[in-house]
């Protein structure tokens, strides 16, 4: 048996369960119910454009946060002992091996108005605060879930960086922060463009942080998709069409990912 048919199963399951559904999407989002070509249901998307700007804006808030607390920890991470790193490696991924919906629903007990950070503050006689059903509640739950991937791409990209690169950098004088600044900084952006695609994209569409977090009260992407489908206002072909636009936000991320990062090896190289 030759070497290529072994790839038939995996041919056929991408078939089967990717390229299949992404074309049913597409069918979808360029035909009406009568099954008619049509580009109205993209044009009916104008109607969302608040909840489009809401999305982005909270992705990208949350993106940025990710990146501000993200990178300092990825960089000391990288400065530690081996065996100390892959202690606090672990550690970062342990809550993610709980379930993603529990780990939401323990941000709701922590900052719903009787939660445990509003007893916290009664304790210490503060007043308390209302974030629950807030965008800074979704902005708290998109920053706790997703901040793994921000902080593991940066990191395995500084500590491969060539420690000759630093000692160079040394031995010609420069200081501590002008290293970082010239030689690590530079070297670790296709970590940081790795850890924005792999943040933002699901910030963007998540659906179940701001439903529970956000109260319904502030409806995403993923709530307007998830709503087309299974919601009261069923239009699939609607769905569809903010589905496909969302596929295409993904493939230019990717796309720039793979840029910035390709040219992020040729400078370690370098």
């Amino acid at each position: 048996m030759k070497l290529k048919y072994l790839s038939a199963p995996y041919i056929l399951w991408m078939t089967l369960f990717v390229v299949a559904p992404v074309v049913i999407v597409a069918v979808y989002a360029f035909s009406n119910a009568q099954g008619g070509f049509t580009f109205d249901n993209f044009s009916k998307m104008g109607d969302y454009v608040s909840v489009f700007s809401r999305s982005f804006l909270l992705a990208g808030i949350s993106t940025v946060i990710c990146i501000i607390i993200g990178y300092p920890i990825a960089y000391i991470l990288s400065k530690e002992r081996t065996y100390l790193q892959r202690i606090l490696i672990m550690l970062i991924m342990l809550p993610m091996w709980m379930n993603f919906l529990l780990r939401t629903y323990a941000w709701m007990s922590i900052l719903e108005n009787t939660g445990l950070l509003n007893r916290f503050l009664s304790l210490l006689g503060l007043p308390t605060v209302a974030i629950i059903n807030t965008p800074g509640a979704i902005v708290i739950g998109m920053v706790y879930n997703f901040l793994p991937f921000m902080i593991l791409p940066i990191y395995s990209v500084i500590v491969k960086i060539d420690r000759s690169l630093i000692e160079a950098a040394q031995d010609l004088g420069a200081g501590t922060v002008t290293v970082f600044r010239r030689v690590i900084f530079p070297l670790s952006l296709p970590g940081v463009f790795s850890g924005v695609t792999m943040v933002f994209v699901p910030a963007v569409s998540t659906f179940v942080i701001s439903q529970l977090l956000g109260g319904g009260a502030n409806m995403l992407l993923g709530d307007l998709i998830e709503m087309q489908f299974l919601g009261a206002a069923y239009n699939p072909h609607l769905g569809s069409a903010i589905a496909l636009v969302m596929m295409v936000i993904v493939m230019i991320c990717m796309w720039l990912m793979n840029k910035f990062g390709a040219g992020g090896e040729e400078a370690v190289m370098l």
